[in-house]
C-alpha cells in the first residue's frame, strides 16, 4: 500500500481527526480544540491513503531534553500494517534526542513496548475527566 506523509496541519479534515479518536476510545474534543492542539505541536503526522486520513499523531516538545507523544491513532482496518510505526518514527525523528513520554490506551501498551518504551512507575496524572480515565483503567 502506498501512503501520503504529512508533517503540517494544511488542508486537515478535523472532523475526520475527532471521529478517529471517538472511534479507537481515546480522548475526543470539538473539532476546533483538535486543530489548535495540533497547530500548537512541535511535530505532527498524518497519513493518508488517497484523501482519507488512516493514522496521526503528535507530539508536544522543549526541544532540548523531553518530548510527550499525544494523540496517536490508526483507523483500525490499517492497524497491525506498520501505520503506527511510521507514525511514531516520524514523530521520534522530529523530536530528536529527548525522552518521550506518551500515554497507551488500555490494550495498546504492547505496540509501543515493541518500540522500546517502558512502562512508567512513578507517572502522575491530573485529568479533566479524571473519573472517566479511572474508569478506562488508565488512573487509579
Amino acid at each position: 500500500m502506498e501512503y501520503r506523509i504529512q508533517e503540517n496541519c494544511k488542508g486537515v479534515d478535523w472532523h475526520q481527526i475527532q471521529s478517529t479518536l471517538r472511534e479507537a476510545g481515546m480522548g475526543f474534543y470539538d473539532h476546533a480544540r483538535h486543530r489548535r492542539a495540533f497547530e500548537n505541536s512541535e511535530a505532527v503526522v498524518f497519513i493518508y491513503e488517497g484523501e482519507r486520513i488512516i493514522g496521526f499523531g503528535r507530539a508536544i516538545s522543549d526541544g532540548a531534553y523531553q518530548a510527550a507523544v499525544y494523540d496517536m491513532a490508526v483507523v483500525p482496518e490499517h492497524r497491525g500494517k506498520g501505520v503506527g510505526k511510521l507514525i511514531m518514527g516520524t514523530i521520534l525523528k522530529k523530536v530528536g534526542a529527548c525522552n518521550v513520554i506518551l500515554y497507551a490506551s488500555p490494550g495498546r501498551e504492547g505496540f509501543y513496548q515493541a518500540m522500546g518504551f517502558g512502562r512508567l512507575k512513578t507517572g502522575m496524572g491530573l485529568f479533566l475527566q479524571h473519573e472517566e480515565k479511572r474508569k478506562r483503567g488508565m488512573v487509579e
